[in-house]
């Protein structure tokens, strides 16, 4: 019995030994496995400069557009309205690209593309408004220009009233559908905190 019991504790003793001897640490990504092998190098980010060819995307949908230039390698992509009056591509397959900025050819593949776009049933401008630029100093002529562009160019602390030119009093709620037909200060006047008020009607109504 005492022989039995002796047996048992030193199989036990000599399985702790066993046990502890073995390294249960994992291995690390940047050590090497446990075949012996090294483990696979983590990717960098070298792709993002060198250079990728740019497809001509001009008169295809926006949508099109987008996704050639990803599978060419481009992902900074952006775009604009093309006629000036501010709207947001927020559906990108009724709109079709006017011009594009870089131009097709290689450039490194981190560049930003911007599209200047309109919408399908829209003609492209002869030359593309972009983006509304800030007033300044002096107030610009904003004279069909969309009220949307109109406020976006003033200091966002500008008190703007705009008002309906046709008498109709209709509230003017998507600003990028209505043009500007009349201005108040005048162009050139200084800006120096005065209120600004507009009359307007929409865009394809006359002034």
């Amino acid at each position: 019995m005492h022989t039995r019991t002796a047996a048992l504790a030193l199989a036990a003793a000599a399985l702790l030994t066993l046990t502890a001897c073995q390294d249960t640490t994992p291995a690390s990504p940047d050590s090497p496995t446990r075949s012996g092998a090294p483990a696979p190098a983590k990717p960098g980010n070298d792709d993002d400069t060198k250079p990728a060819t740019l497809p001509d995307m001009v008169g295809k949908g926006l949508q099109s557009a987008q996704d050639q230039a990803q599978a060419a390698g481009f992902y900074a992509l952006t775009s604009h309205d093309s006629l000036g009056r501010a709207r947001n591509q927020v559906l990108d397959r009724q709109w079709k690209v006017c011009t594009q900025t870089p131009r097709a050819g290689e450039h490194p593949a981190d560049t930003e593309v911007d599209f200047g776009t309109v919408k399908l049933t829209e003609d492209c401008p002869a030359a593309d408004q972009g983006e509304p630029k800030e007033a300044g100093a002096a107030m610009p002529d904003f004279a069909g220009k969309s009220v949307k562009a109109a406020r976006q160019a003033l200091d966002s602390a500008t008190s703007l009233t705009v008002t309906d030119l046709s008498g109709a009093e209709r509230m003017v709620l998507v600003e990028s559908n209505w043009k500007v037909c009349g201005q108040d200060p005048k162009a050139g006047v200084k800006l120096d905190g005065q209120p600004v008020t507009l009359t307007a009607v929409k865009f394809e109504e006359s002034c």
